[in-house]
């Protein structure tokens, strides 16, 4: 590739990577509803046709928002997710990390904006659930599927599985944050979540037992 080009792409990667900074705080700050690219535009100091030159809708650039947030904590759940691990090891560090993640300031609030306007907004709620909680889900599941194939987990639908792992996560700290109910947490609360989401789910999706062998009838006299 010739250099000019090299520095073309160079620069359009770095102009994409500060729109989307601005339009994430842009979103948080005024609510989907209350975002235009004519805001966004403004505060990045451009015009609104370069905006739209990168991004063609309002949807599009929430999802590229999105989506820029949710790659950088696949690939770091990517890492923890051990096949060769203790699988009760790794799900603690994977639950740790993800109550970790969910219960982030901008997380809170993204997740309050989906609830608050999804109603209004479909594509909202679509686009949220196929790039958050959807392809972290589907990670999840690829390596509770590898889980269940080699004993260490009962066999069931891995989606599922994922799934239900993931609503335990988020039955603590992550729903009192966001219903209101607190507004501050520590380490130890992170901790005490996913191991309490790791404890039932290894309970209910436990291996089960083999059948015993039926008993050698007594050879009779």
């Amino acid at each position: 590739m010739p250099l000019s080009c090299s520095r073309r792409e160079a620069r359009k990667r770095d102009r994409q990577e500060m729109i989307l900074q601005v339009a994430q705080r842009y979103f948080l700050d005024h609510g989907y509803a209350g975002t235009t690219m004519s805001g966004i535009a403004a505060t990045l100091g451009g015009s609104k046709g370069t905006l739209w030159n990168h991004f063609p809708s309002k949807e599009a650039l929430f999802a590229a928002v999105l989506d820029r947030v949710a790659q950088a904590y696949r690939a770091r759940l990517s890492q923890i997710l051990d096949a060769e691990g203790d699988l009760e090891a790794v799900l603690l560090r994977a639950c740790a990390s993800l109550v970790g993640k969910i219960t982030s300031v901008e997380a809170i609030s993204v997740h309050r904006v989906v609830i608050s306007e999804g109603g209004r907004f479909p594509e909202l709620s679509r686009i949220f659930s196929e790039l958050a909680p959807g392809n972290t889900r589907v990670l999840l599941a690829a390596f509770l599927e590898r889980a269940m194939q080699r004993g260490q987990l009962r066999t069931a639908d891995p989606l599922d599985a994922a799934r239900a792992l993931m609503s335990l996560c988020m039955a603590g700290t992550h729903h009192q944050l966001l219903m209101g109910q607190i507004t501050s947490f520590g380490p130890e609360d992170v901790e005490r979540d996913a191991a309490f989401a790791v404890d039932l789910f290894l309970r209910a999706y436990a291996p089960e037992p083999r059948s015993a062998p039926p008993p050698t009838p007594a050879s009779s006299i």
